[in-house]
């Protein structure tokens, strides 16, 4: 008798239909196979399946099984077929009889029966929804992520035996109530706060125009002015995610085995990976492509400390994924394009001693190590960053207890932050933008207006400052967030002056 499971694939970072059809033959030799392009860990599914079956009380029939894994020229990877084909088996040899066609299903099992914890499960609660399907069973761990759709009923499936009996009516499982993206906002906490940055008010000022508008910015100073601590600090100040961005990032990180306990990502991704990390780590890739650290993060932060430690090569994959947002990654059996518009944060030392130009240290570089060592960065990915920005050692004073300046905290920073962020917002609705650093040539054109004393300022730092046409578009996109931060609807002059004052200058050695 033939049977047929609705389940699926992930390709990318979306979800296919996958139909498991499972044919048990009156006639032959017992056997089991799975056909349609199964890899080795679908096709160890074998004696997954029949242990489960029968430590749950059925019988593994001992005839002819056929598993097909429709469409037959798409690759299926990992061990979530396990569910739907059990069920398919237990439907093909009638010990069980249910409608089951407006259902999907998807799972690891283990020889007991027991369902482990699923890769991919909001993609495919999505594709549940969009191809109009009622219901979705899938482990029981799964669940609060999955609940996070609303139109599709979720199920979650402790053991093979719980499945048995609610298809059976036998003993029905309850559906997970919707859980929204505002229950897990509520009391965010973070283990840096911007007043413990002590100085460096000029930083921290640039890091609430990054943080407002998505911009990459650059730190240069000498060691222990505190470069890392800033960057670090940066995610306290951050506007909360959008339920899109929060569902595009939780997509990356299911697909990609990092989801928390809560299952469902509500703080913007930070990033830092160390700088022996490949290319093929930072973009993505393998075999079977997943994201890479850039994709890791989508809509949040890519901390590079030591930036010119990283090998050219890796520096220069980043080029193309900032100026578009994405990156497609080519191998023999298809393309798959994944998301990339973070913010970049870089952080160096002016030489490779790290003391060029400091008052209070000799630097001991020879001039031909230090062009060595900027050259280490190439000119197309410095342009592509917004804010260039000098990072002076504190002075001592700012550290003694005495000290009794007022700091101001992340809390008051980020709320402006967010306001800035919701004007881009409601700015944007029809742009499909999130922020100032996303716009085009024709957004730039359509949302910043100059005036003609802007326009003379910038055509006079055209000339004295040697600006490309991507920093002069930059620069406009930086004035637009400095002006929204200050709730300007026009950009003024001095919103122009302060974005050009994070251009780079020309280094003296």
């Amino acid at each position: 008798m033939l049977s047929k499971v609705n389940s699926s694939a992930v390709v990318g970072l979306d979800a296919v239909p996958v139909e498991v059809e499972v044919d048990i033959a009156s006639q032959g030799l017992p056997s089991f196979t799975i056909v349609g392009l199964p890899d080795k860990a679908v096709e160890e599914a074998k004696d997954r399946v029949r242990s489960a079956i029968r430590n749950s009380g059925a019988d593994f029939p001992a005839k002819r099984i056929t598993v097909n894994l429709a469409p037959a020229d798409l690759p299926k990877e990992g061990p979530s077929y396990d569910l739907p084909i059990a069920l398919g088996i237990l439907l093909a040899s009638e010990q069980l009889k249910a409608d089951i066609g407006d259902s999907l299903f998807m799972g690891e099992l283990s020889l007991d029966g027991r369902l482990r914890h699923t890769n991919g499960i909001l993609s495919q609660t999505l594709l549940a929804k969009e191809k109009k399907l009622k219901r979705i069973f899938l482990p029981k761990k799964n669940v609060k992520e999955a609940s996070i759709i609303k139109g599709v009923e979720v199920y979650g499936i402790p053991t093979l035996l719980d499945l048995y009996k609610h298809l059976a009516n036998q003993s029905l499982i309850s559906p997970e109530k919707h859980i929204s993206l505002k229950d897990y906002l509520e009391n965010e906490s973070f283990e840096l706060d911007m007043s413990d940055i002590k100085g460096q008010e000029k930083a921290k000022r640039a890091m609430e125009i990054a943080a407002a508008g998505s911009h990459n910015i650059l730190l240069k100073g000498p060691p222990g002015a505190g470069k890392t601590l800033i960057a670090r600090t940066l995610p306290s100040i951050l506007p909360n995610l959008t339920f899109e961005e929060a569902l595009e990032v939780t997509k990356i990180y299911s697909i990609s085995g990092l989801l928390d306990k809560k299952s469902i990502v509500t703080k913007r991704p930070f990033r830092n990976p160390h700088h022996t990390t490949s290319h093929i780590g930072i973009i993505g890739g393998g075999a079977n492509p997943k994201p890479g650290e850039i994709s890791l993060a989508h809509r949040g932060v890519l901390f590079l400390d030591e930036f010119p430690e990283f090998p050219r090569m890796v520096l220069e994959v980043l080029r193309q994924p900032i100026e578009d947002g994405f990156v497609t990654i080519s191998r023999a059996n298809g393309r798959i394009t994944f998301p990339s518009k973070f913010m970049l944060v870089a952080a160096q030392n002016p030489c490779p001693c790290g003391f060029l130009n400091d008052p209070t240290h000799e630097c001991k570089c020879a001039a031909s190590q230090i062009i060595r060592y900027k050259k280490r960065v190439s000119g197309p990915l410095l342009d592509r960053i917004d804010i260039h920005l000098d990072v002076p050692a504190v002075k001592i004073e700012k550290f003694q207890t005495g000290h009794t300046e007022k700091i101001e905290t992340s809390s008051s920073i980020r709320k402006r932050v967010q306001m800035a962020r919701d004007i881009q917002t409601k700015r944007f609705k029809e742009a499909k933008i999130a922020s100032n650093s996303e716009m085009g040539n024709k957004d730039i054109k359509k949302f910043c207006e100059l005036s003609k004393e802007c326009i003379s300022l910038l055509n006079s730092a055209v000339l004295k400052m040697n600006l490309s046409a991507r920093s002069y578009n930059r620069t406009i996109k930086l004035s637009r967030t400095i002006a929204d931060l200050k709730e300007m609807k026009d950009i003024k002059v001095e919103h122009i002056a302060e974005a050009l004052q994070y251009r780079p200058r020309m280094d003296i050695i």
